[in-house]
């Protein structure tokens, strides 16, 4: 199955790169995730906690960046064994372009799975798969944005503890 969507993000084009080149960033926007560690040039070790349908399981897995073109695309993939539940791989190749007031994030997202969860139907796992894609770029919105013009610097990092920006507020030193 595959998912294409773009977010218009109110950031600068080198605050979104740098975001999603942050462990830290892409371990508070992957939903489930209990941990990350690891590097870009080895790849990234990750344990993820779904709930799909009726099926819960803990992945464990490896989470790797490639076809890196600084500043424009990247490829995310990853791929996770989940035990009895079975296993989940997926991807996606994404692209940054700058517009006016921010950054314009293009993605085109890839998902499998099989074993216990693959028999819960195409369906299901079809919905599943966009709602975890739309709640990951959500995440990574939500995280990059800047703060509204006008409002304090109290209200942002009030906000940003709110929403879990601290990566925005750490990058503003903050």
């Amino acid at each position: 199955m595959k998912l294409t969507d773009s977010r218009d993000i109110k950031a600068d084009p080198q605050v979104v790169w740098d975001a999603i080149l942050d462990p830290e960033v892409l371990r508070e926007c992957i939903p489930g995730c209990e941990s990350l560690t690891g590097s870009i040039a080895e790849g990234y070790e990750a344990v993820v906690k779904q709930k799909v349908g009726p099926v819960s399981a803990t992945f464990t897995g490896l989470v790797q960046l490639s076809d890196i073109i600084p500043g424009k695309s990247l490829k995310i993939s990853g791929e996770g064994k989940g035990g009895v539940a079975g296993f989940a791989k997926g991807g996606a190749n994404v692209s940054f372009e700058p517009m006016e007031g921010g950054t314009r994030l293009t993605y085109e997202a890839e998902a499998n799975v099989g074993g216990k969860i693959a028999q819960l139907g195409s369906r299901i796992i079809d919905s599943f798969a966009k709602k975890l894609a739309d709640e990951f770029f959500t995440r990574f919105q939500d995280a990059v944005e800047e703060p509204e013009p006008g409002e304090t610097s109290e209200e942002a990092v009030a906000d940003s503890a709110k929403n879990k920006k601290g990566w925005f507020k750490r990058l503003i030193g903050g």
